[in-house]
């Protein structure tokens, strides 16, 4: 419990650490309204929130003013502009107590702004600011606002300094082509270059903003409406492509930039900006054909992989981007499916750190940028310099674009798309990204659902193949597997490493004719036979044997290939047997090869009293045993044999260093139409071999004294100087054991390495000795098991060949 507690208060204490690193990153002559809204960003990243708003006092102090806000439109929360101090509203409460509020839904529930909430599903907090103002920050965790959250808000809080009121400024403070709209009465004042872009005369525009609305493409007058809309904006910047119709009625395109400042002092919120002509920037390429042969390719694109180069291959030359990245939306997280350029310092260091898996992914809340334009569910485009988190900045410092992927009603991913030089938006573009957008957000909804039957029937296949290889002693195995893509059935290929007694190894690669669940089932049952038969320490001929005189038993048509091996690790030999399956491939310390040519018996389940013949190995130091099936050597266009020399010849030229990068290189060209399996193992051989001695204990009166004295005499032979008392008595009691309680023969073992001995007693029984719960003074026996017990580091019984073996293990001190 102390060290969970440790590790808590150190997390604790590495966020707040990073809290105040990035407020020292805040340039000093910072413009204090970015200062502001860069510091709510860091409540988006440190606290988790969800949204982030401060709230000034008007300069009568009758009134709480918005002043900035960060993260998804807090309309979603029920947060307005401004709050009567006087009223019940929790801004009011904190700004008149100067106390921090922190409020879950059953409490948002009671309090009096409570009727205006879409729903109490979230956590509220609000804290108050040194310069009488206040931060309101919501979360959707279910725990709320934990005590590490709430020691950075306090934190953040109190770098919070708010900017001066906005004041009502006119069309003589602002840039050409610029307009200024008061978002509570929609009156908007412009300038005469403006209005000759709407082809309006000063005497023809009313100020209202209506009038100008009234101009602008039906199909486009959607998006423009919620720019200028305060219901559905929040406080920052906007960018809209729109078509207004001229007089001659051709249409005209025009770029909206904007920001939404918050009111101040009594004054109203105001959306700001310019609007410019973009006809000159239309690149005059043809979407249409584009979008058309996006169509095409995303038709054919079953998986969520295919998606993403078909949106690569569209996009990235004709938009001459830098990067794109596509990533489908799973929860609150982006899955990343393709990185293209897919070299990792392409991207952002932090996109390099953050992201953990093969196809990284990453929440969104850390990038509250990208948050905010999937809650829109509008392309967002960022021109170069924008001020973005570095997650995001970095991906397209000479433009950003962000598509969400809308599919049924719902976001289904992201699509990011960054140039590294100032990139003029023209839009053709835009019509070209909205287009493809939406194509892809519905594909990347059929990729899913064909990914997620795929992952099914995969996820079927890997319960029944060993979740992980063991270490083995001397050698070093990987193996891979990779189902069919043919098809959503799921195959009967199977590999298996079976650690044995006396430092053995059996290596098992089989093949379950058919793709059904009927075949993946006989291929667990195969499995599972052929492993149990092998820790019984039968030899590998009766092994394979016995698992073929149960699928004949099992009355099923199918049948079964395999390749059995055992390796004695400490001699570097093996003796292996093939029942209708491929030879075993070797890879010698030297580099070349041989595809091992010996007789075989037939397949698992076709006759009853069949032979399987067993075939040596000499394996040296630096060996590499590849065993496969037949969907990696065989296909319509290549025969088995050609396969395998083909195999042989990869596997020649290959790095056995590093068995990994090996077997992915030999799967690489492999058959898709069929299941493969392969299964690779490198013999180094062992750096210290045990020490070994056996004794056929004789049933005479003296036999536990001869057994004593052969104990003692070989650890005295290997130089065994510690006090040999507590490893006399252990096998006394198991020799003693197996003569009373068994009739045939008895074998006592003993095994040395690193000064652990290891004692072992066979017999003919399969009863595996059992401890007694309680022993009473008056009993005459059961004592046996409990002396080894505690003599014994470790002690057990396992079955094998004929009955068990009864062991145990003692460190020599």
């Amino acid at each position: 419990m102390t060290d969970v507690v440790s590790e808590g208060a150190m997390g604790r204490r590495t966020r707040t650490l990073r809290a105040e690193l990035a407020l020292k990153t805040l340039a000093a002559d910072l413009d204090p309204r970015e200062r502001l809204h860069r510091i709510l960003e860091q409540v988006l990243v440190f606290v988790g929130a969800t949204v982030a708003a401060v709230y000034s006092p008007s300069e009568n102090g009758e009134a709480l003013y918005l002043a900035e806000s960060a993260g998804v439109p807090r309309t979603l929360y029920g947060l307005r502009d401004s709050y009567d101090v006087s009223g019940g509203s929790p801004a009011a409460d904190v700004y008149r107590s100067r106390q921090p509020v922190w409020l879950g839904p059953e409490e948002l529930e009671r309090c009096a702004d409570s009727r205006r909430l879409p729903s109490a599903d979230f956590s509220l907090a609000v804290l108050p600011l040194r310069d009488d103002g206040c931060l309101v920050a919501v979360s959707e965790h279910p725990e709320g606002f934990a005590a590490e959250d709430r020691q950075c808000l306090v934190l953040l809080a109190d770098a919070v300094v708010c900017p001066p009121p906005a004041s009502a400024a006119g069309t003589d403070d602002l840039p050409a082509s610029s307009f200024s709209l008061a978002m509570d009465t929609g009156h908007v004042e412009v300038d005469d270059e403006m209005l000759q872009l709407f082809g309006l005369g000063p005497e023809e525009f009313d100020g209202k903003v209506e009038t100008l609305l009234s101009l602008t493409v039906p199909e486009d007058l959607p998006s423009l409406m919620s720019v200028v809309e305060a219901d559905h904006i929040s406080v920052g910047d906007r960018e809209l492509e729109f078509r207004i119709t001229q007089p001659s009625g051709e249409p005209k395109w025009l770029r909206l930039r904007g920001r939404l400042l918050p009111g101040g002092g009594g004054l109203p919120a105001r959306l700001v900006g310019t609007v410019a002509d973009a006809s000159k920037l239309r690149s005059g390429v043809n979407e249409v054909a584009r979008v058309q042969r996006l169509a095409a390719a995303l038709a054919t694109a079953g998986t969520v992989r295919d998606v993403g180069r078909a949106v690569v291959t569209a996009l990235r030359r004709p938009l001459q981007a830098d990067r794109i990245a596509l990533a489908g939306l799973e929860g609150d997280r982006l899955v990343v499916t393709v990185l293209d350029p897919p070299q990792p310092e392409a991207w952002p260091e932090v996109w390099r750190t953050e992201w953990r898996s093969e196809w990284p992914d990453a929440p969104v809340r850390a990038m509250p940028t990208l948050a905010a334009a999937l809650s829109e569910g509008r392309a967002a485009i960022w021109p170069a310099g924008a001020d973005l988190e570095p997650a995001l900045a970095d991906v397209g410092p000479g433009g950003l674009a962000v598509l969400p992927l809308p599919a049924g009603g719902r976001i289904a991913g992201a699509c990011l798309i960054g140039w590294d030089t100032p990139h003029e938006f023209g839009p053709d573009e835009r019509t070209l990204l909205t287009a493809s957008a939406g194509l892809a957000g519905q594909a990347l909804m059929r990729a899913h659902a064909f990914d997620a039957e795929h992952e099914l029937v995969g996820m079927l296949q890997r319960t029944l193949l060993p979740r992980r290889l063991p270490k083995l002693p001397g050698a070093v195995a990987v193996a891979r597997y990779l189902p069919t893509t043919a098809g959503l059935e799921v195959g009967g290929d199977w590999y298996d490493v079976i650690p044995l007694a006396d430092n053995h190894v059996a290596l098992v690669i089989g093949d379950v004719q058919g793709h059904n669940a009927q075949a993946a089932t006989v291929m667990g049952q195969m499995r599972t036979a052929l492993r149990a038969y092998a820790v019984e320490g039968h030899p590998p001929d009766v092994v394979v044997s016995h698992a073929n005189r149960l699928l004949m038993d099992l009355e099923t048509d199918l049948f079964a290939t395999c390749c059995y091996v055992d390796v004695d690790m400490e001699e570097g030999s093996a003796w292996y047997v093939r029942a209708g399956h491929l030879p075993p491939v070797l890879r010698h310390p030297d580099g070349s090869t041989e595809v091992v040519e010996s007789e075989g018996g037939p397949p698992l389940g076709v006759i009853t009293q069949a032979d399987f013949p067993m075939s040596p190995l000499r394996l040296q130091p630096g060996t590499l045993v590849a065993l496969t099936t037949d969907g990696l050597v065989e296909s319509v266009e290549v025969d088995m044999e050609d396969g395998l020399a083909r195999l042989a010849g990869e596997l020649a030229t290959s790095d056995p260093t590093n068995l990994g990068p090996v077997a992915d290189g030999l799967l690489a060209g492999a058959n898709r139409s069929d299941d493969v399996a392969l299964l690779l193992m490198r013999y180094d051989g062992m750096s210290l071999r045990p020490l070994r001695e056996s004794w056929t204990v004789w049933r005479v009166p003296e036999a536990v004294r001869h057994a004593r004295r052969f104990t003692r005499r070989t650890l005295r032979t290997w130089g065994v100087v510690a006090d040999p008392d507590a490893v006399l008595l252990v096998v006394s009691e198991l020799v003693t054991n197996a003569l009373v309680h068994t009739d045939g023969q008895v074998r006592l073992d003993l095994t040395l390495i690193n000064d652990r001995l290891r004692i072992s007693v066979a017999d003919s029984s399969a009863r595996t000795p059992i401890k007694p719960t309680s022993i009473g003074w008056e009993a005459t026996g059961g004592r046996g098991i409990l002396l080894v017990e505690a003599m014994s580091v470790v002690w057990g019984s396992v079955p094998v060949s004929g009955g068990k073996q009864v062991w145990s293990e003692i460190v020599l001190r």
